[in-house]
């Protein structure tokens, strides 16, 4: 089943936490938040994709409200199904 995001679906944020020290320490590692679909984008921002509708398939860009311990983060990103990388999103898992 392909999900579309949606207005006001929730989806994981994966925060890019911070650099890792010469160490091999991180202070903050990259964490899933929960965060709540505010806008689909039906061409990604040229930021973000270069231009141009959004095929079958293809990871959608959407701008999200970011639930964080410490206050709401404001970001348009793309979604990341198999990496997960900082600075993405994804569906939840299913438990």
């Amino acid at each position: 089943m392909d999900q579309k995001p949606t207005v006001s679906r929730i989806v994981h944020y994966v925060s890019h936490g911070s650099p890792v020290r010469d160490d091999g320490t991180q202070e903050f590692p990259s964490v899933c938040r929960a965060a709540i679909v505010a806008e689909v984008y039906p061409a990604g921002p040229p930021s973000l994709l270069s231009g141009g509708e959004i095929g079958e398939g293809e990871p959608q860009v959407c701008a999200l409200v970011v639930l964080n311990p410490t206050g709401l983060f404001f970001h348009d990103c793309q979604q990341d199904e198999n990496n997960r990388a900082g600075g993405t999103w994804h569906w939840p898992e299913r438990v």
